[in-house]
Formats: structure tokens, C-alpha cells, sequence
């Protein structure tokens, strides 16, 4: 999948021209053309292209869109929060600092469960460590 990284095509009319189709977007990304769908239908995805006989057509834009949806899933948001977010960014620059007060509370959340995982995961090794042990006790007996 396309990633968020500065692109040499961003900003320019090939990155913005559909040219892919809902199965490549879905092999790309890894959703559904289902999920697809339902993205746009709910507002997650801004205006999907459409080619001479009516068929979607999504460009580099949409690719990276949807790898930031894909990280915004990633960490647990909501799904209306997404389609808040897309709201946000289709209202302009006006909507900024909602914007990234958004990513602010986001990233607190994300470092918040990172904390939990890295006390989980002190757990679990102590737990292999304890193990590990029996299980050499075992063999040597």
C-alpha cells in the first residue's frame, strides 16, 4: 500500500487522476470492495472518480487516504471520529487546529496503550521465565 511519506507525485495532477479500480484499491489496501463502498457511502471517503461506464476509479490520493484510515484504525478511533476527521479536512484550513488537537489526543491514547502493552508484555516474561525454568527442572530430572 501506498504510504504517507513525502511523495514526488503528491500535489500534482497524476496524483490525483483515477486510474485504479475498486479490486486493485482492495489488493492494495487489503479492505474489501465492500469496505470500500461502505466508506464512501458513510462519508469516510471524499468523491470517488468514475470512469465512462460508471465503474470507480481511485487515484494516488485515495490510496493514501485509506493508509491513514488504516492507522487511525490501528489506533482503536472510532469510526465516526474518522469520518469527523474527513469532515475536518473537507472544510479546509479553518479546521486545523481541530485537526490536530485530534492527533494530539490520538497520540495520548496510542502511548497510553503502548504503556499497557509494555507492562503486559512484563508479565508474560516473567511468566516464560517461570516456565522455561520448570521445564529445564523437568528435563534434568
Amino acid at each position: 500500500m501506498t504510504t504517507t511519506t513525502a511523495n514526488p507525485l503528491e500535489h500534482t495532477e497524476e496524483y490525483d487522476r483515477p486510474k485504479y479500480s475498486i479490486g486493485d484499491v482492495a489488493e492494495k489496501s487489503g479492505l474489501t470492495r465492500d469496505t470500500l463502498r461502505w466508506y464512501e457511502r458513510i462519508g469516510l471517503m471524499d468523491y470517488i472518480g468514475r470512469d465512462s461506464s460508471g465503474k470507480r476509479r481511485f487515484s494516488d490520493r485515495d490510496l493514501n487516504w485509506l493508509h491513514l484510515i488504516g492507522c487511525l484504525r490501528a489506533t482503536g478511533m472510532s469510526v465516526a471520529d474518522m469520518v469527523h476527521y474527513a469532515e475536518l479536512v473537507r472544510a479546509g484550513d479553518d479546521t486545523t487546529l481541530q485537526r490536530l488537537e485530534m492527533f494530539r489526543n490520538t497520540r495520548r491514547g496510542v502511548l497510553d496503550r503502548i504503556e499497557d502493552l509494555h507492562r503486559t508484555l512484563a508479565v508474560l516474561d516473567h511468566k516464560i521465565d517461570l516456565y522455561e525454568g520448570r521445564v529445564a527442572a523437568i528435563q534434568h530430572i
